[in-house]
């Protein structure tokens, strides 16, 4: 009886100690259990070597002759390569050898002081990307402000890019709500203010998990008000460029999105005739992470089709 109730004091005193990691740390005890399952399905986390410096990537190669068809992954503002890891999984099993780095500035790799992290300065960034790790001609994908860069590489750039797929992303003109602001929260209930603009049908974040993505944030905030001081400008913007766009392009879209309506999205495809749009019913603007099946499924196909 006595061993077993020290047992129970053990588990009981493991479960008080995971919930106190949960409660103080609930961003790295979610981002530890993606790297698990990242590790899991066997997607590598490594570096090479660009102009920029030593950058990090996710790696998902599958087990097929040829090592399958490369696609290049770009996350959006304030966010990393670990956030594809759903779309990573699946479009492993698909036949895609996908590549998804973390930009400049972002996650683990370089954040140099002098950079303006423009869309401009990302593009490059992506492009000598696809060139460090000995890509001939890449498909590309990105989402958000990752939409945007990928378009510009693609505009700049068509000699290394095949087809391009962009999930509710930025580039032409139009303005979030709440402005830059939206993205410099400084408060729980600001931060509170753009996850209801990332996903509306979501939950109310507890308070705890407010505090801590707005520590997070905080963190890198000057990388994040850099890009967005450089987007306000409009300097990159596609909206006169989108119809001389040279390669295929698939434009999803969450139909709920609340960050950048849907209306962007049919402007996006009405610049460019040739393209497809695919529309992800019921979801945001976080539809990769959180509709990952659909636009997953949507991605292989069109990546797949003929040309």
């Amino acid at each position: 009886m006595k061993t077993l109730g020290r047992s129970i004091l053990v588990v009981v005193a493991l479960a008080l100690a995971l919930a106190f990691v949960i409660y103080k740390r609930p961003l790295w005890v979610e981002q530890q259990s993606v790297h698990f399952g990242l590790f899991l399905h066997h997607v590598q986390s490594n570096y090479v070597l660009t102009p920029e410096g030593k950058v990090h990537y996710y790696e998902a190669e599958p087990r097929i002759p040829g090592g399958g068809v490369p696609l290049v992954l770009v996350h959006g503002l304030g966010d990393r390569g670990e956030s594809w890891a759903p779309m990573l999984e699946r479009l492993k099993k698909d036949g895609f050898h996908v590549y998804a780095p973390d930009l400049l500035g972002y996650g683990r790799s370089p954040k140099p002081s002098s950079s303006d992290y423009s869309i401009s300065t990302e593009a490059q960034f992506v492009t000598d990307f696809i060139q460090a790790i000995g890509l001939q001609k890449t498909d590309l994908g990105g989402w958000s402000m990752g939409g945007w860069i990928v378009l510009k590489v693609a505009l700049d750039h068509p000699e290394l890019v095949d087809r391009v797929v962009v999930y509710d992303s930025a580039g032409l003109r139009y303005q979030v709500p709440g402005g830059a602001a939206i993205f410099h929260p400084t408060d729980g209930p600001e931060v509170q203010r753009l996850a209801s603009l990332l996903e509306p049908h979501a939950m109310p974040l507890p308070r705890f998990v407010r505090r801590d993505l707005l520590r997070g944030m905080q963190r890198n905030q000057w990388v994040v008000d850099r890009s967005v001081a450089s987007m306000e400008t409009g300097k990159d913007l596609v909206d006169t460029k989108l119809g001389g766009l040279p390669e295929p392009l698939l434009i999803v879209w969450g139909s709920d999105d609340a960050l950048l309506p849907l209306s962007v999205g049919e402007k996006m495809h009405e610049l460019d005739p040739q393209s497809d749009l695919d529309v992800v019913e019921g979801c945001g603007h976080l539809a990769p992470r959180l509709c990952w099946k659909r636009v997953a499924a949507a991605t292989a196909a069109f990546l797949k089709a003929d040309p």
